[in-house]
């Protein structure tokens, strides 16, 4: 997402060049890495969990402002687009 000193340009990016598309603060630098959310999960009627536990890595890139979570409970990575940022809890730092 940044210039590179030895590339073709000096205020555009590598990825800028191709895509085109430049970074947007409000939507590409809204957590910080390794921050604590609750992400969304798709809703239905169902007694399934509404929110994941999960470790933000970084943004996807996109121009919707999604994000790739690592998953506490799943362990996995996750695509979201809707999260809430809350403390991190005692038991997710041990």
């Amino acid at each position: 997402m940044f210039p590179d000193d030895d590339g073709i340009s000096k205020t555009l990016s590598p990825r800028a060049i191709v895509t085109g598309l430049l970074p947007d603060f409000n939507l590409h630098c809204k957590l910080e890495f390794g921050s604590y959310v609750q992400t969304h999960e798709d809703r239905n009627n169902s007694m399934a969990p509404r929110t994941t536990g999960a470790i933000s890595l970084r943004p996807t890139g996109n121009s919707q402002g999604r994000y790739y979570f690592y998953s506490l409970n799943m362990g996995k990575h996750l695509n979201r687009y809707s999260w809430t940022e809350l403390p991190m809890p005692v038991d997710v730092i041990t």
